[in-house]
């Protein structure tokens, strides 16, 4: 058999893919809010797969829920007045990670842990903060190497590479009370504002001249006196 010959019945050796996340939950001992999604790799042909180094993107696909009227005023800031979502309306890149994915023959499940941010500022904590019932849609997009046990004539029995297909993905819809449950584990009612330290002397001066208990008492009558909702 020629080389070229003997690198095609290789090449068709290489595993065919497919990806599925199968849950989603708080990871309970975690040192920051975190999610832990259980990502499900199935052999679909070619050669047993000897490891994996996936990198994984999530991103919230906005456009695949409808939304109530209460989240209208914060998904403004995000994408504009709602008539105009159709065309402002994109995804949201949530975090992008890489995980090892050990040997297995037919299919194997891997932990994503993806830590939730506080951030207000952020556009998806804005999203999350914003959507209070039904469910996020999330889609996974994959890359990255691919290291399985080439099958046929010789040098089939060899390690072998190849790229994740770039058209690698799943989707999953998460349960939205989900991630407010697990931000109020944490932080309960009170949610981290980060201000600039000149700014937070500033409130902080403001509440010791009017006898206000807290910085929240100092944000309070501040708002008060701006006539904000």
């Amino acid at each position: 058999m020629t080389a070229a010959r003997q690198d095609a019945v290789v090449t068709r050796a290489c595993p065919d893919l497919t990806f599925a996340v199968t849950a989603v939950e708080a990871e309970p001992f975690a040192a920051v809010p975190t999610l832990r999604f259980t990502l499900e790799v199935v052999r679909e042909g070619g050669g047993p797969v000897r490891g994996m180094a996936l990198t994984t993107t999530v991103r919230i696909d906005v456009t695949r829920r409808a939304y109530a009227p209460d989240a209208h005023r914060a998904l403004t800031e995000l994408f504009g007045l709602p008539e105009e979502w159709s065309r402002t309306m994109r995804p949201l890149q949530w975090i992008r990670t890489t995980v090892q994915v050990p040997s297995f023959d037919d299919r194997t499940s891997v932990p994503l842990l993806v830590p939730c941010g506080t951030e207000t500022e952020l556009a998806v904590t804005k999203y999350l903060r914003a959507v209070k019932d039904g469910e996020v849609p999330l889609g996974f997009l994959f890359n990255g190497m691919v290291f399985y046990q080439a099958s046929g004539p010789p040098p089939g029995g060899m390690l072998r590479t190849a790229p994740v297909p770039s058209s690698a993905e799943t989707f999953c819809r998460m349960p939205a009370a989900l991630w407010h449950e697990l931000i109020e584990r944490y932080h309960g009612t009170t949610p981290w504002l980060r201000l600039p330290r000149e700014i937070h002397d500033r409130l902080d001066d403001y509440r010791a001249r009017h006898t206000l208990g807290s910085v929240g008492d100092a944000v309070r009558a501040l708002l008060d006196r701006s006539g904000a909702p």
